[in-house]
């Protein structure tokens, strides 16, 4: 019977259909939510404007030496050590002085394709064509042919971002909990501190020292005493601690707590200018997975209630600490999501080589034209050099690794890994460990012996990994079944 079952799911999935998908995904929607997160590009000219729109990728081409451009198939790849990659095309609009003069199709780069994806010419080819194509017809693809190597991005294990974690130091009696806060590409971590005697310290990014918890919540619009135990529960140990750091801050109202922030974030600075940097410090880097505009400050400082009521509790012994190796609190970024964040960081040089040679032009009184001032090269490098070495945005080495062929198991096996960031130098032991929470998901035989043992994991067999929703989608679906931001 298992057999049977087993026989009729591979039938109908492959061992790789999660990392094809992906791909697919971020060819569809991850470029165009960069391009769209970006929107236009504003050198430093007045009165001139790039508006950029739709990006397009076509299928893999080649250019001769004669100039003639012609269909690029992988096995001709893999055999005259060339990258197997599609070119995109970006619509670049220029508005001069608000109004819009043309809007050009701007070949923009190179994008590397993953074999089988909705890109490539095996996709959905029958086996007598894949024989024709001189390829193995039992190939699952789910690689990439950069200069005639096959390569495969590994996939990665990290903690989950805008996810509640919390942790005790039983040394220093300490208790805190961290979100790693993730928006559009940025990452911050923001932590809330309990120490022994019940003072409790927010943190965020670009601000080094903790704030206490109730200037915090007063800058936030949180002005009134009342409002601030309204929004903590009435169990006595948190009721407790809340009154404890009432009596640390000498802020009366959401000025004066703005003004103490903005001193110490830009100390000898005009009061009118430090005032605007605590804002900023609030709205852009405190919680910006809620929201980064004046109408999220109140649903931060309702969140940061959570966070110190549940850091609270769990230093009183009322509540258990967050386990970091449950697998509810790890994703696995697998090849669209890398894709998109070296996309991404690509596309940022584009964004200022385009800004450099717009503005060299102009100084030199040339007429500014889209097949000049663009250069693909800025784009393709950078995407064609982490996949060539493996040096990933983030700092992260060996993402792409030539994909091991010794036999068709072994290639299947190494498109199914997963890394950890986690140092192999350190001990880590209960990172190594086995988790309850592995069970169906990971194989627990398949791990290296040696410094990496557990660090370096497979997926199980019929493990499928889920690609990337809509957030969107199920915030409104949650709010008309009545669920507020303030719970």
């Amino acid at each position: 019977m298992y057999t049977e079952l087993t026989k009729s799911y591979f039938a109908e999935n492959s061992l790789v259909k999660q990392y094809v998908e992906s791909y697919n995904q971020f060819v569809d929607t991850g470029m165009q939510q960069v391009i769209d997160a970006q929107k236009t590009i504003e050198p430093q000219i007045e009165g001139i404007v790039l508006k950029l729109g739709k990006i397009r990728s076509e299928r893999p081409m080649i250019t001769e030496a004669d100039g003639s451009r012609r269909p690029l198939y992988p096995m001709e790849a893999r055999l005259r050590d060339l990258s197997y990659t599609a070119p995109l095309f970006l619509e670049i609009a220029l508005i001069i002085n608000g109004v819009e003069k043309k809007t050009e199709d701007v070949f923009v780069g190179e994008l590397p394709v993953m074999v089988k994806s909705k890109v490539c010419y095996l996709n959905n080819k029958s086996r007598q064509e894949l024989i024709e194509l001189g390829e193995d017809p039992m190939d699952a693809g789910g690689y990439f042919i950069i200069n005639g190597t096959e390569k495969a991005l590994v996939t990665m294990e990290d903690l989950a971002p805008n996810r509640l974690l919390i942790s005790r130091d039983k040394d220093a009696d300490e208790t805190s909990a961290k979100i790693f806060s993730t928006r559009l590409g940025f990452r911050g971590k923001c932590t809330v501190e309990r120490n022994a005697e019940g003072r409790i310290g927010v943190s965020m990014p670009s601000y080094s020292k903790p704030l206490e918890l109730i200037i915090v919540l007063k800058a936030l619009g949180m002005d009134k005493e009342e409002k601030i135990l309204e929004a903590f529960s009435n169990a006595p140990e948190i009721r407790n601690d809340i009154l404890l750091n009432f009596e640390l801050v000498e802020a009366k109202n959401r000025r004066e707590a703005l003004e103490t922030i903005g001193k110490r974030a830009a100390p000898s600075q005009p009061i009118d200018y430090q005032t605007k940097r605590a804002e900023l410090l609030l709205d852009h880097y405190l919680f910006p997975h809620i929201g980064v505009g004046e109408d999220s400050r109140l649903a931060k400082a309702h969140f940061l209630c959570r966070m110190t009521e549940r850091t609270i509790l769990v230093a009183y012994n009322k509540r258990r600490v967050e386990d970091k190796d449950h697998y509810a609190n790890k994703r696995l970024k697998i090849a669209g999501k890398l894709m998109e964040d070296l996309f991404k960081y690509g596309f940022q040089f584009l964004v200022k080589d385009v800004c450099y040679q717009i503005e060299r032009a102009n100084v030199r009184g040339r007429k500014i034209s889209m097949a000049v001032v663009v250069r693909p090269d800025a784009l393709t490098d950078r995407i064609k050099y982490s996949m060539a070495t493996g040096n990933w945005v983030g700092g992260h080495t060996g993402v792409s690794q030539p994909l091991d062929r010794y036999n068709f198991i072994s290639s299947m096996s190494f498109l199914r890994r997963v890394t950890s960031p986690l140092a192999k130098k350190h001990p880590h032991h209960k990172a190594r460990d086995l988790n309850g929470t592995h069970f169906g998901r990971l194989d627990p035989n398949e791990t290296p012996e040696g410094p990496n043992c557990g660090l370096i994991k497979n997926l199980a067999l019929m493990c499928e990994i889920t690609t990337e929703g809509n957030e969107k989608e199920v915030e409104g679906a949650l709010r008309k079944l009545g669920v507020s931001m303030k719970a």
